[in-house]
């Protein structure tokens, strides 16, 4: 009985701490060195969503809320694009690692940047 309410103070510290208490969630796929990725919405992250090149990259069937994922090396950043082609582009990010969930419904293409 005292382990059980040990375990459950423990838990109820852990969420008021702000802290996320899910014991069977897997953690997420990481985003390799060097490379701009988009999640899935389970935390997968597809092949075809793993940019590495400069450039701009058409997108299929990326819709709704993702997670972006920058892990680009020395400074380089991105854009979101409303058009294909990297036409009608956001503001460039260069921060590294990942971004507050997206809608990337009206996105059509990313562009890597320098």
């Amino acid at each position: 009985m005292r382990k059980i309410m040990t375990t459950a103070a423990a838990l109820s510290l852990a969420v008021g701490a702000g802290f996320a208490v899910a014991p069977n969630a897997q953690a997420a796929t990481p985003c390799p060195s060097g490379a701009f990725c988009i999640r899935e919405t389970n935390g997968d992250i597809l092949s075809r969503n793993i940019f590495y090149s400069y450039g701009a990259h058409n997108l299929s069937n990326v819709t709704g809320n993702r997670v972006l994922v920058n892990s680009q090396t020395g400074g380089a950043g991105f854009e979101v694009c409303w058009g294909y082609n990297g036409v009608s582009c956001s503001g460039v990010s260069r921060d590294t690692g990942e971004y507050d969930p997206y809608d990337m419904t009206p996105i059509n293409s990313v562009v890597l940047v320098r």
